[in-house]
């Protein structure tokens, strides 16, 4: 068991945390080991095309360490580079690191992804919806081989696009109420439909819609934490231990949750009718309290339970 002493990045905000920032806090001190570090240069072959800086790692972190003496293997976007995107070398990257532990049982059984991208580079689109679809299938693949695969969402990037559809392949999800998770981001609704549709600026709009508490509420995340590496590294630790078999069973037990909330929340036409439609007293208030009762709120609504999955 290595050092599990940890600095004073447990209280760094994960929201504004670069992703090795967020790893060095997350990770037990001393216990990270990196596959394909910055030295082996493993960039993109197409952004110099575009005439855009490349980064060293592609903006893909991938390597093994320990979670409060437990083994795991990671991989960490990071959001601050081309938004986290999904392309070639970052895809490749993530589904070698997948593929492996399906592969070879000695590795840990326990992958943490680190998600904080707004979906696939568009200069790499091909590659990038490519890397998304195998990237699903290999989560997918662990699962089954009995690989535990956590989400972690809290960064600026949130998790949309190919990132959100990564993230509801996970055994778990983890959000703070920073982290945003869904199909479309709001940039591109409002593009495709106009601010009419969806106003992208107004942030209380997409923190009701997509934001961590409303997703946790309406039972589309299994932990909610609030925005500290430490805060994370717990609700890692917490769901770790609580992930159900994944067999026919269980996707059965799923397809009926999610029924289940069609029909109680379908008609809704915002978060608000939505946290009334779960009979929480003063909706409104939902977005106001502070993390601890948040926490104890959302233990006693119905159908905030997403164990199914």
């Amino acid at each position: 068991m290595s050092d599990t002493k940890h600095s004073a990045s447990d209280t760094a905000s994960w929201f504004l945390s670069t992703a090795r920032e967020r790893l060095a806090g997350l990770l037990d001190s001393g216990s990270f080991t990196e596959f394909l570090p910055p030295t082996e240069r493993a960039m993109s072959p197409h952004l110099a095309l575009f005439d855009l800086p490349a980064a060293f790692d592609d903006g893909m972190i991938v390597g093994r360490g320990e979670l409060e003496g437990h083994e795991v293997l990671v991989a960490a976007q990071e959001g601050q580079f081309m938004g986290g995107t999904f392309a070639e070398v970052s895809g490749a990257k993530l589904v070698g690191l997948l593929r492996a532990v399906r592969d070879d049982a000695k590795l840990p059984r326990t992958v943490l992804l680190l998600l904080d991208s707004g979906g696939v580079r568009l200069q790499e689109a091909n590659a990038g919806e490519l890397a998304v679809a195998e990237v699903m299938r290999a989560i997918v693949e662990a699962r089954a081989a009995g690989v535990t695969v956590i989400a972690l969402v809290g960064g600026r990037a949130g998790a949309f696009g190919g990132a959100g559809l990564t993230a509801a392949t996970c055994s778990r999800i983890v959000l703070s109420e920073q982290g945003r998770t869904g199909v479309t981001g709001p940039e591109v609704i409002e593009t495709n439909k106009g601010v009419e549709e969806f106003d992208s600026q107004d942030k209380a709009l997409v923190w009701s819609v997509t934001g961590g508490r409303s997703r946790r509420l309406i039972g589309g995340a299994d932990a909610y934490c609030g925005d500290t590496v430490a805060a994370f590294r717990q609700a890692a630790l917490a769901v770790m231990d609580r992930v159900p078999a994944f067999d026919l069973a269980t996707l059965q037990a799923e397809q009926v949750r999610l029924a289940a909330r069609v029909k109680r929340l379908g008609a809704c036409e915002s978060a608000a009718q939505m946290w009334s439609a779960l009979a929480i007293p003063d909706s409104q208030s939902v977005r106001n309290m502070d993390d601890e009762a948040f926490t104890a709120l959302v233990a006693g609504v119905e159908g905030a339970d997403h164990d199914a999955r």
